[in-house]
């Protein structure tokens, strides 16, 4: 590198907080049960088949009823099942399972290939389209007329639906009419006395002996358009056209929709599967639901080898896309505007967790994304000025004129850095410089501190760019910061931004030049004032673009700044300042329930910092990343907010799997979007407020 190491570096290595040692703020890392879902399309030999029913028998086999025959899970793909040569003869109309076997429907026979065969009876029902066990090795069978038939085995029963009605008979009783009703589309008995009626604007709770009406039409669900229902494990599961989605006892509910979840939202059939998993049969093939304990430890070790194989360029945590939606195999890594500021947060949690484990892998990883994002600062011909990103020379397709080359023709550097990048650099210098073993690695890092502290100074508060401009954000001095009424948010954001580099930067170099400007900022400047502007005041001024809206990317900036202005204050007054000011815009974020937020806060020895919201929120991770479209702006059973300033839509939010995938700039409350399938997030999104949770201690 050009730049000398300091010949004075001072690093403060400091372990876990005040919380290591304190069980009764600590959350203690048990298994939970963690859903991820298992897709099986239909294989492209089969062409338009429709498929009809899902079922799987004791043994874990599952077979898909179709208009082409009986389908097998195989490779992957919903396949033709030739595992009984005499079935691939048969017109089978209907499948099902008794007493954990197979039994199928034909055009003229029941039978089934378990009770050594003797199961083998014939029908005479015309278009013979469903049928139903009874006791023993009964069956009922009905013509095309009917949708749903099944059997009650406690009143000995049968129970019979049409598009208007629901009926029920016994063998020796003739057919009565329990339910006259509209648009029926499915039934199911539950442990619990009652019969739950899927219509399409709803459903039905029956009182089982009566068929009286336990309540009226519930329609606060995800949607309206019951098409199947079926209770397994103590939930019951309901399919639609926009997805399914399971509900416990206490009206709890688990929403699974879009490709994370499913080969398609057009539900067909929904049953029980192997292991305790639920099988979702829609149009274009099925989707396997499977549940699993496990830790947040073993979450974070399934979300570091996803970051490993598949997001890291020349060191950076970088993004992943696909030609195809969801197909890994066509995947790419590309570079981003923000390249230094993601990589920030990656390496951040690496080095929190090499604090907790000591685990030399991850020291590794750490030394390996410090040295990319040391090359950004070294790669420019500006001292002090890091790039944005970096890459090979000839391989860029967007954004030409920001690309510069480097001295080594081979290279090209990104230019136009923003204040993003450099709260990124600031925020993992320091943990770096705290943590890492060796002294000579964390000189560097503090060498690097210095170089852009050093720089911004220089440059009387700007981040200045290759054309010898400041750069449009990164841009610090008085006359820009307040020149923004305290209405907006930049005038306190960029203020907490630049003490808390400033105190960053004497805390490790100890030159005063550094606290001086901080006080001349505050004193003079009134900087400290702004960075005590109540959050309640920022808001919407007339023309101004900046108040639009909230600005959730300046959270991010904010709470990453906070950890090192809170950190570094220079007096214990101004530390007590701080702790009020991010209290302040935390109290403001609390309904997104923000893992990483709330551990930022706990930082500054707040006792309450939502640590059960956090753990939801960790718990509710998916473990499939990729940017899948997601709807739910049309779903019933939120409660809606009038448009506000905030842009929070709904009253409680969304667990992260039900909603679109993002960052941490992105809008907790957003409740449609993603990038249909063809980008993957890379995992630091959950893996640094895990590992910083565990660093705290408030994770043991």
């Amino acid at each position: 590198m050009r730049i000398l190491l300091l010949s004075l570096s001072l690093a403060l290595v400091t372990g876990p907080t005040m919380f290591a040692n304190n069980a009764s703020r600590a959350y203690v890392d048990r298994p939970f049960l963690q859903d991820y879902s298992e897709k099986v399309p239909l294989a492209a030999s089969l062409g338009e088949a429709k498929l009809l029913k899902v079922r799987a028998d004791r043994n874990g086999r599952i077979l898909v009823l179709s208009d082409k025959g009986l389908l097998q899970v195989h490779e992957g793909r919903l396949k033709p099942d030739k595992q009984h040569r005499p079935l691939t003869d048969m017109q089978i109309k209907d499948i099902d399972v008794h007493q954990g076997q197979f039994v199928y429907l034909t055009d003229e026979l029941v039978l089934s290939n378990s009770w050594a065969g003797r199961l083998l009876a014939h029908h005479e029902v015309p278009n013979a389209r469903v049928f139903a066990m009874g006791d023993g090795l009964d069956s009922i069978v009905v013509h095309s007329g009917m949708k749903q038939i099944g059997f009650d085995r406690l009143r000995k029963r049968f129970l019979s639906l049409t598009g208007a009605t629901l009926s029920y008979m016994t063998p020796d009783t003739q057919e009565t009419i329990g339910l006259k009703h509209d648009d029926l589309a499915c039934f199911e008995l539950t442990s619990t006395n009652e019969i739950l009626v899927g219509t399409t604007d709803g459903y039905l709770r029956l009182d089982a002996d009566s068929f009286e009406q336990r309540s009226g039409v519930v329609t606060k669900l995800p949607c309206v358009d019951v098409r199947c229902v079926k209770t397994i494990g103590g939930k019951t599961w309901f399919g639609t056209p926009r997805g399914a989605f399971a509900m416990d006892r206490e009206g709890n509910i688990d929403y699974y929709a879009s490709g994370r979840w499913l080969v398609d939202d057009h539900i067909v059939d929904i049953a029980a599967g192997p292991d305790g998993s639920v099988l979702i049969l829609s149009q274009n093939g099925l989707s396997i639901i499977h549940f699993k304990q496990m830790t947040l430890a073993e979450k974070a070790t399934h979300f570091d080898r996803l970051t490993r194989q598949r997001h890291i360029r020349y060191g950076f945590n970088s993004a992943f896309v696909m030609d195809r939606p969801g197909d890994f195999s066509t995947g790419t890594l590309v570079d981003q505007d923000n390249d230094g500021l993601w990589t920030a947060m990656y390496l951040a949690g690496e080095l929190f967790r090499y604090a907790v484990t000591k685990s030399d892998e991850s020291l590794r990883n750490c030394y390996e994304s410090f040295e990319a994002m040391e090359r950004l600062t070294d790669i420019t011909p500006m001292e002090g000025f890091p790039a944005r990103s970096f890459d090979r020379a000839g391989y860029q397709v967007a954004d030409l004129h920001r690309w510069q080359p480097a001295s080594d023709k081979h290279w090209v550097w990104k230019a136009t850095t923003s204040s993003d990048e450099i709260v990124g650099h600031f925020f993992v210098y320091a943990i770096f410089a705290e943590i890492v073993p060796d002294k000579t690695w964390r000189d560097r890092a503090i060498v690097l501190i210095d170089a852009i502290m050093d720089h911004i100074v220089r440059h009387d508060w700007y981040l200045i760019d290759y054309d010898g401009k400041p750069t449009q954000w990164g841009k610090w001095h008085p006359d820009y910061v307040n020149g923004f009424p305290r209405q907006v948010g930049d005038r306190r954001l960029n203020s907490v931004e630049i003490i808390s580099f400033l105190q960053t930067a004497y805390h490790f170099t100890r030159k005063d030049i550094y606290k001086d400007k901080a006080f001349e900022l505050m004193d003079d400047h009134g900087y400290l004032d702004n960075i005590m502007i109540p959050i309640a005041e920022i808001g919407r001024v007339p023309g101004i673009d900046l108040t639009t809206e909230w600005n959730h990317s300046d959270d991010e900036l904010a709470f990453l700044s906070y950890w090192i202005l809170y950190r570094y204050a220079f007096n214990e007054t101004l530390r007590a300042q701080y702790r009020e000011t991010i209290k302040d815009h935390w109290e403001a974020e609390r309904p997104e329930k923000n893992t990483l937020w709330n551990f930022m806060y706990a930082d500054t020895g707040a006792s309450d910092f939502d640590l059960a919201e956090s753990i939801w929120s960790l718990r509710e991770f998916p473990l499939d990343m990729v940017s899948w479209t997601v709807r739910n702006s049309s779903r019933k059973d939120l409660e809606y907010l009038e448009p506000n300033f905030r842009n929070q839509t709904t009253k409680d939010v969304l667990p992260p799997d039900e909603r679109p995938m993002s960052k941490y700039n992105g809008n907790a409350f957003r409740l449609d979007g993603g990038g249909g399938g063809r980008r993957e997030f890379s995992g630091d999104i959950y893996l640094l407020p895990y590992w910083m949770g565990r660093y705290l201690g408030v994770i043991q």
